[in-house]
């Protein structure tokens, strides 16, 4: 089927198998992260790397967010030169799951002086694969998705993010089980499978001709709002930092006399839930009032809810704003990246969402220097 015959086909519908695999690809990411995270601080001690903490961290946040832009790059290249983005997210996430092999094997091995250097090495280059074919493989949503079902789709994918995140102090005790070898052995089978479905049933679609999106707005009539689309990223990644950094500890302080001191992670559990159930009503509100009002209106009582969280500290307080943090937070996710796309110049498309993760990178990336220094 090529691109002429999808859109006459099916213009007014999402494309249901490449947005699950498009959804099967940030789930097998979201993994990947978490095993990082529980991983990293470990080896770092286990091969006597923790001087180089700060030094990790701060590679760490250059590369999540200069990588988007190089790949966006690459990839609005390939979309006219050959036709498609397919080579920056197969070369992506080749090398991801290079990436998580040779540090399984690494690990395998258990590398004696001269060689446990090739692991920060290895830790850095997997971060770069990482984040290099996202961009260009979370822009294909624009391909099989209506402008109008944008939000629909993109709850779809919070939805499977959210809930993952959810399951991770289940993945975190299932990684510990495993051991690291495993862990990594396994995150780039994930990777590796998720990456070559996504391409088998969405990108070889647009292969034999020039992509055409049908999220498409206005070709070249508009220019990119760069500046705004860097602002979406930023909004949703401080809300994103802030919930995943400081509200288990508030939650945990807060609400210590309710559910017999349920401890915080439970709490960020249950933030997480609530996002995914609301997730698809709040794509439909969101198609009714527009991203843009929708994303506005989220930020500035997400922003409300996260200061009176940080005030307040009753529980007859916090469970409520609790609750309308997760609403919000829900919003600002949904319309987001929509609206980013939306503010996107047709030939930039897949570099403003770039800009826009590097955005949402941005500042976990600062706290993340920040903890460490």
């Amino acid at each position: 089927m090529n691109t002429v015959a999808m859109e006459a086909s099916g213009s007014d519908k999402i494309e249901w198998k490449q947005l699950w695999s498009l959804a099967a690809l940030y789930a097998s990411i979201v993994i990947g992260w978490i095993a990082y995270h529980n991983y990293q601080p470990k080896l770092l001690e286990q091969f006597h790397f923790t001087d180089f903490t700060f030094f990790l961290m701060v590679a760490q946040g250059i590369i999540l967010v200069i990588t988007p832009l190089v790949a966006g790059k690459l990839g609005d290249k390939y979309r006219f030169k050959r036709g498609d983005r397919i080579p920056v997210i197969s070369t992506g996430i080749s090398f991801a799951a290079m990436m998580f092999m040779a540090v399984a094997f690494t690990l395998f091995s258990n590398p004696n002086e001269t060689f446990r250097w090739i692991l920060p090495l290895l830790i850095i280059c997997w971060l770069i694969a990482m984040s290099i074919f996202t961009s260009p493989a979370l822009s294909t949503l624009e391909l099989f998705t209506p402008v109008d079902k944008l939000p629909r789709a993109m709850a779809v994918l919070t939805i499977v993010a959210n809930l993952v995140y959810s399951l991770e102090p289940v993945i975190v005790d299932l990684i510990d089980f495993l051991g690291a070898p495993l862990t990594f052995m396994a995150g780039g089978v994930a990777v590796f499978l998720s990456g070559y479905a996504l391409k088998k049933n969405s990108l070889s679609l647009f292969k034999n001709n020039p992509e055409k999106p049908k999220a498409e707005i206005n070709l070249n009539t508009q220019k990119s709002d760069i500046g705004f689309i860097l602002f979406l990223g930023l909004a949703l990644g401080v809300s994103t930092t802030v919930l995943f950094n400081y509200f288990p500890q508030i939650m945990e302080k807060s609400l210590s006399g309710l559910f017999n001191g349920l401890e915080g992670k439970w709490w960020l559990v249950i933030v997480l839930v609530i996002s995914a159930i609301a997730s698809l009503p709040v794509s439909g509100m969101i198609n009714t009032y527009g991203t843009g009002k929708s994303f506005w209106a989220s930020l500035w009582i997400n922003a409300a809810s996260v200061v009176a969280l940080f005030i307040f500290g009753s529980p007859t307080m916090v469970v409520p704003l609790l609750v309308i943090f997760a609403i919000s937070f829900t919003f600002l996710s949904v319309s987001s990246l929509p609206l980013a796309i939306s503010k996107a110049n047709y030939y930039e498309k897949v570099f403003c969402v770039g800009i826009f993760f590097s955005g949402t990178a941005l500042p976990d990336g600062i706290i993340d220097a920040i903890q460490a220094f």
